[in-house]
């Protein structure tokens, strides 16, 4: 089973570093030659039941994930989950979905537009999680999206894979400080968000977070080439419990704060 998990995420990996070609660097820059072990992978998604988070986590849960938090995102209309693997050193998985029916008449349209254009099973596709955009979107829907949700237009451009990976810092061999991390990362000229501040949680909370600002990369849309953000490197520090197991789980206010880092390329 465990070579199945290794198998996704090395095609999940694969897919990613596409668009996101600062984060081989990033890797090699905190890796030092040794293998960095991924803290968790986010995707996002529509609540649509084609391709609603159940739609994903099914393809976790078939490899022995099991569900281990749930997450509400108000300002962004989210619902969220995450996902564990027994094997501590397989990455968490934190899968989003926007809740579509809270958006404009204009927005919902275009949503439900892009999965109808999907085939009813298409979340039954193997290679489902690194599967890209499998929809038409013009540039204008793109537009219109945009201007009321960064989530939402993102998805309609990208489609489903990886939305970022994670470097868990408490596995990185010459690093155990995330300013040491964001210090490393950003004498090498990479731009780091800053929204909430550069690091976004403390040690009260048992989870430290920081990350890049996304890559910029071609999108195919339907009538025009454009680069856009794409996806973005991110690093967390976790803290240990009373029982002296570190906290596995995410906190909202700061998850929030990451989902900027696709806002704004660098």
């Amino acid at each position: 089973m465990t070579t199945q998990v290794t198998t996704l995420f090395d095609n999940i990996w694969q897919q990613y570093l596409q668009v996101t070609p600062s984060a081989e660097k990033i890797h090699a820059l905190l890796g030092n030659g040794a293998d960095v072990i991924n803290d968790h992978v986010a995707y996002r998604t529509f609540n649509n039941t084609k391709v609603n988070l159940a739609a994903l986590a099914k393809h976790l849960l078939a490899l022995g994930y099991t569900e281990c938090g749930q997450y509400d995102f108000a300002a962004k209309k989210l619902d969220a989950k995450h996902f564990e693997h027994p094997d501590s050193t397989m990455p968490k998985v934190f899968i989003s979905e926007l809740r579509v029916e809270e958006f404009s008449a204009q927005a919902q349209r275009i949503i439900n537009d892009l999965v109808a254009q999907l085939p009813d099973d298409v979340s039954d596709r193997a290679d489902f999680l690194y599967s890209g955009q499998l929809w038409n979107i013009s540039s204008a829907d793109y537009q219109t999206l945009l201007a009321e949700s960064e989530y939402a237009a993102w998805l309609a451009a990208w489609g489903y894979r990886a939305n970022h990976f994670t470097v868990s810092i408490n596995h990185l061999e010459q690093y155990d400080d995330i300013l040491e991390v964001n210090a490393a990362l950003k004498a090498a000229g990479y731009p780091l968000n800053t929204n909430g501040g550069e690091v976004k949680g403390d040690e009260a909370v048992k989870l430290e977070q920081s990350s890049t600002l996304a890559d910029t990369a071609q999108v195919q849309f339907s009538d025009t080439t454009l680069a856009i953000p794409s996806c973005f490197y991110e690093f967390a520090k976790r803290y240990p419990l009373a029982n002296g197991e570190l906290y596995t789980g995410f906190v909202a206010a700061s998850a929030d704060k990451i989902f900027d880092s696709t806002n704004v390329a660098k």
